[in-house]
C-alpha cells in the first residue's frame, strides 16, 4: 500500500495543477464555492466537526487533555490520532490551553441550547505531525522535508497550523450567520463566531511576534511558512485567495498602505467567507469534498455532510 503522506502529496499536486487552470477571481462563484442548501441546525452541526477538532487539537497539544477531561461525558467517539504535547513556552501554552477551553464551552452551549444532544459524536480526527507535514511538503515543493516537518517541535510550527485551522471556523461562521433562522440560534452562533474570531486574532498575533524567526531546524522563516501554507490551502479550497500569510504585498494590505497582515480581509478588510464544500476540500487535504482524508480520515458527521458525500 502506498504511504499515506505520498498519496496526500500526489493529491495536492494534482489540485495545485487544476487550481492553476481556474480563474479564482470570477465574480459569479462556481457551484463548488456556494453554500449547500441546508437547515440552520444542519449548518451548525457541520460546524461542530470543526469545533471538536480545534478543542481536541489545542487541549492535547497544550496540557495533554481531551474534551471529556474538561467536561466529562460531553463527547463520544474515537480519540484523535497522533496527539502530542507541543514544545512551546509556558505563556504560549497558557494561551493555547485557554482557546481550547473556550471551544469546549462553545460545544457545551450548543448542547444547552438543545441544538445538540450529549454526548456529541466525535468523528475520527488526525492531529498527528504526519497529517500536517503533507501540507508543508507541498508548500515547499518537496516529497519530504529533511528532517520531516513536525508541528509540535516549536512555537512557530504549531501556531502556524493552529491559526490555519482556526481560520476555517471563523470563515465558515462568517458565511452561515446571516442564514441562521431564529433569534436565539442566530445570537448563539454569532457569539461563538465572534469568540472564535478573537481566538484567530490571538493566534495570528502569536505567530506575528516571531514572524522573522527561523523555523528550526530549517532555513525558512515563520513568515515564509505562513505564506506558503496559505497558498496550499487556497489551491485546495479552489475558491480564490482567502487564506493569507502575515506579510503580504502592499496591494493586499489594509487600504494598500501596509504589508502587515495580522487581521486578514478582503479589499475592504471584511472577513473572508467559506462554505461547506470548500471547507471539506481543505481539511480532507484531497481537493475533493467527497474524498475524506487528511485531518478527517473518515469524514464528518451530520446529515449535511452525508448529502454532500452522496451527491
Amino acid at each position: 500500500m502506498a504511504n499515506p503522506s505520498c498519496l496526500l502529496y500526489a493529491f495536492l499536486l494534482l489540485v495545485a495543477f487544476q487550481s492553476a487552470m481556474m480563474n479564482a477571481n470570477t465574480v459569479i462563484q462556481p457551484p463548488q464555492c456556494r453554500p449547500v442548501a441546508a437547515s440552520s441546525r444542519e449548518k451548525i452541526i457541520f460546524s461542530v466537526n470543526l469545533l471538536l477538532y480545534q478543542a481536541e487539537f489545542l487541549l492535547r497539544a497544550s496540557v495533554d487533555a481531551g474534551i471529556n477531561d474538561i467536561s466529562p461525558g460531553l463527547v463520544q467517539g474515537p480519540d484523535p490520532i497522533g496527539a502530542t504535547i507541543a514544545n512551546f513556552s509556558d505563556p504560549v501554552r497558557r494561551v493555547v490551553e485557554e482557546l481550547g477551553l473556550a471551544t469546549v464551552g462553545h460545544l457545551r452551549a450548543l448542547v444547552q441550547a438543545g441544538i445538540l444532544d450529549a454526548p456529541i459524536t466525535r468523528p475520527q480526527m488526525d492531529v498527528s505531525a504526519e497529517a500536517y507535514a503533507g501540507f508543508v511538503n507541498v508548500a515547499f515543493n518537496v516529497s519530504t522535508l529533511t528532517p520531516p516537518f513536525n508541528i509540535y517541535a516549536n512555537t512557530p510550527s504549531f501556531v502556524a497550523a493552529a491559526k490555519g485551522f482556526s481560520a476555517f471556523i471563523q470563515q465558515y461562521y462568517a458565511g452561515i450567520i446571516p442564514s441562521i433562522v431564529g433569534n436565539d440560534q442566530q445570537q448563539l452562533v454569532t457569539q461563538i463566531g465572534l469568540s472564535q474570531s478573537a481566538g484567530l486574532g490571538v493566534l495570528r498575533t502569536l505567530l506575528n511576534d516571531v514572524i522573522n524567526s527561523t523555523v528550526q531546524p530549517y532555513t525558512f522563516t515563520a513568515a515564509e511558512l505562513s505564506n506558503r501554507t496559505s497558498e496550499v490551502v487556497n489551491r485546495l479550497g479552489g475558491c480564490g485567495v482567502k487564506a493569507e500569510g502575515l506579510i503580504v504585498p502592499l496591494q493586499l494590505g489594509a487600504e494598500n498602505r501596509t504589508t502587515s497582515n495580522v487581521v486578514p480581509g478582503d479589499v475592504n478588510s471584511l472577513a473572508f467567507v467559506r462554505f461547506e464544500r470548500e471547507i471539506l476540500r481543505m481539511v480532507f487535504g484531497t481537493g475533493n469534498a467527497t474524498m475524506p482524508g487528511g485531518l478527517f480520515p473518515r469524514g464528518f458527521f451530520g446529515s449535511l455532510y452525508q448529502r454532500n458525500r452522496d451527491s
